[in-house]
Order: C-alpha cells, then structure tokens, then sequence
C-alpha cells in the first residue's frame, strides 16, 4: 500500500505549476519593481535635464527681465517636473559676461537649495570658447532629489543635476532690470 501510494505520488503532477511559480515569483516581481523603478529614476533625470535647458532658454530669449518674470521662468521648471514633487527641485540662473579672460556674475537668481551668485564674482565656465570676449552668457543649473517610492530599490535619495548654457539671442547681455 506504501508503494502504491509512493508510485502513484511520483508520478502526479498537478502541483507542479504551483509549485514553479512559488519559486518564480519573488524574482519577478523583484525585476518588475527594479524596472519600474528605473523608469520612474531615469524620468526624473531626465525632466531635470529639460528644466535646466528650458530656463536658460527662456532667459536668453529676452534682453532684459525683472525678478518676477524670472519666477515665472522658474514656474516653468516646477510644471516640467510633474508628476514628481516640485518641493525637491533647485533652480539657478545666472547671467555672465567676459571681460579678457575673466568671466564676472552681471546677475544671479535661484530658488530651492541652490542660492544667487554674488553679483561680481569671478565664474569659472567649461571653455573659454563659450562666451566671446564683450559679451554674455546665460547658465541655467537645476537640482532635483529623487526619493524612490520603493526604499528597498533605493534606500537613499539620488540628486540629479544639469547645467546648461546658451549666448542671449536678442541682445549681448541679458540685463536683470531689479535683481
């Protein structure tokens, strides 16, 4: 009777799926997590990105702008980012001009963790070729930390960050009339 039942369970195999799929499922759901996750990651980057050249944009489009049209600018920014929280996201911009090889701050505004560059001080840029001797230059930079909704994918925020910069298209040098 004991070998009957041994033979007979040997051979039975309608709990196998089941069985499979026990095994099977914490790592899938483990890869599904991990990609979203990297999706919503590489999102967030990207927005980032696009906040920072969407400013500098928008700034060098004009000759001259007051502080409420820059925070309007940066309202911008804050929309790019949706769905992800516009609390966690810094925004600089900040308008430059060369003299020789020394390239000075005309003008800074910022919000969020980053903060203005004082007025005068000496910038350093990338390459020299960017801003020809004379003339101004308008950076952008945007900061934004991602908090992952999973915290065993990423337990710790990641901040990712853009600068970018681009010559103002109207005028020599973009003015900030009460900055």
């Amino acid at each position: 009777m004991i070998r009957t039942f041994l033979r007979r369970l040997r051979h039975d195999t309608r709990g196998v799926s089941a069985v499979e799929f026990a095994i099977l499922a914490p790592t899938i759901i483990m890869i599904y997590f991990g990609l979203v996750e990297f999706a919503q990651g590489y999102m967030a980057q990207k927005r980032t990105t696009h906040v920072a050249s969407m400013v500098a944009d928008l700034t060098a489009q004009n000759a001259t702008l007051n502080t409420s049209q820059i925070t309007n600018i940066f309202g911008i920014g804050d929309k790019i980012m949706r769905p992800f929280s516009d609390a966690d996201l810094s925004q600089r911009v900040t308008s430059l001009s060369r003299t020789g090889n020394t390239v000075k701050v005309v003008w800074s505004r910022a919000t969020g963790d980053l903060t203005p560059l004082a007025k005068n001080s000496v910038y350093e840029v990338p390459s020299l070729d960017l801003i020809p001797n004379g003339e101004g230059l308008v950076v952008a930079e945007s900061a934004f930390e991602y908090t992952s909704p999973v915290d065993f994918v990423l337990p710790q925020p990641v901040t990712f960050k853009h600068v970018s910069y681009l010559r103002p298209r109207n005028t020599d040098q973009v003015e900030c009339s009460n900055c």
